[in-house]
Parts: C-alpha cells; sequence; structure tokens
C-alpha cells in the first residue's frame, strides 16, 4: 500500500479516469494523500492570439472544478493544476512531492511509442517510483 500517490489526468483525450480512480483508491493504505494533477500545455505565441482574452482562466477553473469533483470520491484526495510540457511537469511533481506511487493512464500511442503513450513513457523512464499504468 502506498502513503503519497499522484494520479495524472488530463481530460483533453478521452481517458480511463475511472479506471485509474479505482486503481489509486485500491493501492491507498489508510491514511494516503492522493493528488489529482492535471498539466495545462502552454499555448505558443503564434496561436495565442486566436484565443478570448481569459480563456486560460476560465479553462483552469473549469479544470480545477472537475478535479474538486473528482477528489471528492476519494479520502485524503485534492486536486492540482500545474503548467508546463506534460511529462516534464508530472515528472518534477514527482521528485518534488515525494511521491511513491504513480497511478496513469496510457492514450493511443504512436508508432514510435509502441507500448505506452509518450507522457506515460517519459514518466516510467524517468521516475524512481512505482507507476502503474492502465490502458
Amino acid at each position: 500500500m502506498y502513503k503519497n500517490i499522484l494520479v495524472p489526468l488530463s481530460f483533453n483525450e478521452k481517458q480511463r479516469v475511472e479506471c485509474v480512480m479505482q486503481a489509486a483508491s485500491t493501492l491507498a493504505c489508510e491514511d494516503a494523500v492522493v493528488t489529482l494533477l492535471h498539466v495545462m500545455s502552454p499555448v505558443p505565441g503564434y496561436a495565442s492570439s486566436y484565443f478570448p482574452d481569459g480563456y486560460k482562466d476560465e479553462a483552469r477553473a473549469a479544470i480545477e472544478a472537475l478535479l474538486e469533483e473528482l477528489a471528492h470520491d476519494l479520502p485524503s484526495a485534492k486536486g492540482v493544476v500545474a503548467e508546463g510540457k506534460p511529462g516534464n511537469a508530472i515528472v518534477t511533481w514527482i521528485r518534488e512531492h515525494d511521491i511513491d506511487c504513480v497511478v496513469m493512464s496510457s492514450h493511443r500511442p504512436g508508432p514510435h511509442e509502441f507500448n505506452l503513450g509518450s507522457t506515460a513513457a517519459q514518466v516510467v523512464r524517468h521516475v524512481r517510483c512505482a507507476v502503474h499504468v492502465a490502458r
């Protein structure tokens, strides 16, 4: 059983949220802390002019509300929104917060990520804690 679990979630593609939430609940010890993390990717400068003012704040608020709703289903769970490239931000979060288990799903991989999606592959390769990947 794990005490500090990270569940990275992405809402831009159909993801197996229920599956990873159930896995995190099963793997958590009685006094575990579960963090639901969503990473907002930066909008390239050339594209930012196409988005309305306040888009980023509205998107962040919607994601925070969804994370809060999901966290309500797990004891000692909290939702967090970070910014950056997803793989890098998740690995950094793991290192900075003494995470002992990651539960994440893998998107449909391309030919260069045959077994795992690129974010899941990066996390698996660059952290020292347990990583459970749902497909």
